[in-house]
């Protein structure tokens, strides 16, 4: 099984892909280094030639969580085309996309405890996303005076953590988190009111 998944496959990125499906089946805790390597159809030591451990592969997963993620945001705010603001708040709803359609990755990248800061390609790849929410926080103020625009980094943290709540509370169909409005909704009519509030957007 292991020399068939060396001739046709790339056995880190099985691993990877591996470990994205026990954590979607049983969270970030609940996977072993040996349960990955079986699932990818290898030897237990074979990981131990690309990974020191659980939490390196880990890591290595939420890595390319955040690479993906970057990837789509970028796609999505378009250069802040047709319009900043639709393209700002396109990129609220690329956020929700991803936590649904990558659910492996995202609780890699967000819930499974692992230092962003001890791991450099972690942290670049953390950075260039929320660098692209910063962008468009930067395309929205750009018309107003330059004494009125609030720091764009504190607005792409506030949007990244509200986005992030309504994933958490309204967008996994938890117990207790039922509500009317739909949570691409709820995000968009959250950031609408936010946006408001600093000015960016008239009443």
């Amino acid at each position: 099984m292991a020399r068939s998944s060396y001739h046709h496959g790339n056995l880190r990125q099985a691993l990877v892909e591996a470990t994205v499906r026990l954590i979607e089946e049983n969270g970030p805790q609940g996977f072993t280094l040996a349960e990955a390597a079986r699932l990818a159809g290898v030897s237990a030591a074979a990981p131990y030639r690309h990974f020191t451990g659980r939490e390196d592969l880990l890591e290595e997963v939420a890595r390319q969580g955040f690479e993906e993620f970057a990837d789509r945001l970028e796609a999505a705010f378009d250069e802040g085309r047709p319009r900043p603001l639709t393209a700002f708040l396109r990129m609220g709803q690329e956020y929700l996309g991803f936590a649904a359609e990558r659910r492996g990755f995202y609780i890699a990248m967000f819930e499974s405890g692992i230092s962003i800061a001890g791991n450099a390609g972690l942290s670049q790849a953390s950075e260039r996303a929320r660098g692209i929410l910063v962008r468009g926080a930067e395309a929205l103020f750009a018309q107003l005076p330059a004494g009125r625009r609030p720091p764009p980094g504190m607005v792409a943290d506030h949007i990244w953590a509200l986005s992030h709540g309504v994933v958490e509370l309204f967008g996994r169909g938890k117990p207790g988190s039922r509500s009317p409005i739909s949570p691409a909704d709820m995000l968009e009519s959250g950031a609408l009111i936010y946006l408001r509030g600093l000015g960016v957007i008239p009443d």
